[in-house]
């Protein structure tokens, strides 16, 4: 396999065409944006923390019988993935209240959401990324009723999933954001999921372990970023007794 060409820039990562029509490569940059692109910067290594934590989630999804656009590594900060038809919807699973929830519903920081809430957003830069509900979703023809019944299945089991699993590391799970594709006319899980996709906190301080620390300036990024990244490619703590 043999990358090609540039075929897509985002804020923080590049994508590109390789000689196998079937596979893409996925690189992860050091660049750091937030409040819709007004603040940004390079952070040395971040790409490679981001690529780390992806790779082994997606590994640990499939692991657990949930299909994703994961091939598997190249180098630090690389990755191969399967060749998708893009779904232009940003799926949320919002398990505790913070964030724009908060901001824009009666919600209170730290409510428990039980059940999870979806929230979906349409992925256009130039529209900047609104939210829509399932009428719009039809309206603009993005995915079938079927389709958008399996997105919402697949984001809940993908929860279940990483909720068990950073919970055993002392991570509360928040809310975090999913992107999913087409590959042989089969729905499966796309994009990244890092710290930079993900609220994450400390369930002892809940202390912020994402990318909550660069946007509201709450210590180093680059010492959380390294510091939940050995957290969650650890085995899980024991209990105290």
């Amino acid at each position: 396999m043999k990358q090609v060409d540039l075929l897509y820039t985002g804020k923080a990562k590049s994508v590109y065409r390789t000689d196998d029509p079937e596979v893409y490569i996925m690189k992860f940059r050091d660049d750091i944006t937030a409040f819709d692109g007004e603040k940004k910067d390079t952070l040395g290594g971040k790409g490679s923390y981001n690529a780390e934590v992806s790779s082994f989630f997606f590994r640990y999804l499939e692991e657990n019988g949930i299909e994703t656009h994961y091939l598997g590594s190249i180098e630090p900060a690389t990755f191969a993935v399967r060749n998708l038809e893009m779904i232009p919807l940003e799926v949320i699973v919002r398990n505790v209240a913070a964030g724009s929830i908060v901001r824009k519903y009666p919600f209170k920081e730290g409510d428990r959401l039980d059940p999870p809430v979806i929230v979906i957003d349409y992925k256009s830069d130039a529209h900047h990324d609104p939210m829509l509900n399932d009428d719009l979703i039809y309206a603009l023809d993005l995915v079938t009723p079927e389709e958008l019944d399996q997105i919402k299945a697949m984001a809940l089991t993908v929860n279940d999933v990483l909720s068990e699993y950073l919970d055993a590391r002392g991570i509360i799970l928040v809310d975090f954001k999913l992107e999913f594709g087409k590959y042989n006319g089969k729905i499966v899980v796309g994009d990244e999921i890092s710290m930079d996709s993900m609220r994450l906190w400390d369930k002892e301080t809940r202390a912020s372990l994402d990318k909550d620390v660069y946007r509201f300036n709450k210590g180093d990024v680059m010492e959380t970023y390294a510091g939940v990244a050995k957290r969650i490619l650890s085995p899980p703590r024991e209990e105290s007794a």
